[in-house]
């Protein structure tokens, strides 16, 4: 299976002060290094693309997306695809890359967003994949402002049914937070809290689409998620349902 895995990076500004001094410094992240390498250890063929890299790197064609199986987005906003060097800075016209992923998912790619503070609608909004052309693939309605749900106190999965993917799972470990979603009607909710749901499973046209509200990463993927014995084997199974 080949797989675009794109987001989960970051760079961090600091200011250090110290008395009537300051400095500062930069740091370059990256969030899902372990989840990487967990797929490629299971045979998944990953081509990572860190958020800085989208601007000038995502595929122009529909055909050069149509060579992976999936497309996984995490924790980066409709704002990054859609606003590409070329266009920002010397207006250039170029295709949607959104559209490009709608239209892939049409002819039957696979399409995971993971959760995050930016993605879904994201922190202040700022995911803003609600007016996106991804609103109407993704198999869950999205709030018009800030989704957030901050769980500091963590809070456990519930499985709301069976299902593949999750039914060898009998115990799951605690997350610290999710974006708050509604499933769209004719998807399939694995995963719950409360009133929420966090695993949900749609289709569009010929495509499969998954949406995982919380993250696979920290702040929001605890350590108790990222060293569960099974952290491998659900994305494996997750990654492995998007596939024609």
């Amino acid at each position: 299976m080949k797989l675009l895995f794109i987001g989960e990076s970051w760079v961090v500004h600091m200011i250090h002060t110290k008395g009537y001094d300051s400095f500062t410094s930069t740091k370059y992240e990256e969030g899902a290094t372990y989840l990487l390498e967990c797929l490629m250890e299971e045979g998944i063929e990953v081509t990572y693309m860190p958020s800085h890299e989208i601007q000038f790197k995502f595929p122009q064609t529909i055909d050069e997306l149509l060579k992976y199986d999936g497309v996984v987005i995490s924790d980066v906003g409709a704002n990054t695809f859609l606003l590409q060097n070329k266009t920002f800075y010397q207006m250039e016209i170029l295709p949607n890359s959104l559209k490009l992923i709608r239209d892939f998912v049409k002819q039957g790619g696979g399409l995971l967003m993971i959760g995050g503070y930016l993605s879904f609608s994201g922190i202040e909004g700022k995911a803003n994949y609600k007016n996106s052309p991804l609103a109407e693939v993704l198999p869950v309605e999205l709030l018009d402002n800030d989704d957030r749900v901050e769980v500091p106190e963590g809070f456990t999965p519930i499985p709301s049914q069976k299902h593949p993917i999750i039914e060898e799972f009998e115990e799951w470990p605690q997350l610290l937070g999710y974006n708050k979603l509604k499933a769209k009607e004719n998807t399939l909710e694995l995963l719950r809290n409360d009133n929420d749901p966090i695993l949900i499973l749609g289709k569009y046209f010929e495509g499969k689409t998954a949406a995982f509200a919380s993250d696979c990463a920290p702040h929001w993927g605890s350590l108790e998620f990222l060293n569960w014995e099974n952290y491998s084997k659900f994305w494996v199974n997750l990654i492995h349902y998007l596939k024609k």
